[in-house]
């Protein structure tokens, strides 16, 4: 079936928002007296908010109570939501912008599937909040990916099939998504070489949109 539908991943894919969040979980694991770094940061790209903490906390020497953990996911976001007061429209990744017209300009129905809660805030400081005709994203599901739920739930609001659906993402756990969604997926950046994906490209800049609806 052809590519009716492109699916976007957020966080890496349409703007980088990785040095915020690296920032605010760096800031609470010093405050906690936990080891992270870059590598440990590297396992969270693509998975939700509290799966994120229980991968920071494995190298803490205490067990926190679940109350504890909402606690510190929500100072977490508060550093991150912090940063991002500084970001803008100047932050979209490059190629981005050029590949959204003209999948819009080819009839290509548009959305963003995020594990992101703050996908909304996103999309409103980079003025993109109008642009897709629907998004999916942390608020509007119960399991994060790799779990297939909100490429599901963007296909639904999007009324079209999931198999008429290209995913674009970024992360291992969003390639693995699309392809459980039943859909086609685009890897970039970090996840560009999966087997599994059906297409890669080392981010936008490498690939037309005349190519992503052909996939």
């Amino acid at each position: 079936m052809s590519i009716q539908a492109v699916i976007f991943d957020l966080d890496g894919v349409i703007v980088s928002t990785d040095e915020f969040h690296f920032q605010g979980w760096k800031k609470l694991a010093y405050e906690e007296g936990i080891h992270f770094d870059r590598q440990i940061n590297h396992r969270l790209r693509g998975v939700s908010r509290m799966e994120s903490l229980e991968i920071l906390l494995e190298r803490s020497s205490r067990r926190y109570r679940a109350d504890e953990k909402v606690a510190l996911a929500a100072r977490k976001n508060g550093y991150y939501v912090e940063l991002l007061k500084n970001i803008s429209p100047a932050d979209i990744l490059p190629g981005a912008m050029a590949i959204l017209q003209g999948l819009r300009a080819r009839g290509a129905k548009l959305a963003v599937g995020s594990s992101s809660k703050n996908s909304p805030l996103i999309l409103r400081r980079i003025g993109l909040a109008e642009f897709f005709d629907a998004t999916a994203d942390g608020n509007d599901i119960s399991h994060s990916k790799p779990d297939p739920e909100v490429f599901l739930v963007a296909a639904r609001r999007l009324a079209v099939p999931p198999a008429t659906c290209l995913v674009v993402e970024d992360a291992a756990a969003g390639v693995e998504a699309a392809i459980a969604a039943g859909m086609k997926c685009l890897a970039l950046g970090a996840a560009a070489g999966d087997p599994r994906a059906h297409k890669s490209a080392a981010d936008l800049t490498g690939i037309t949109a005349d190519e992503m609806l052909a996939i």
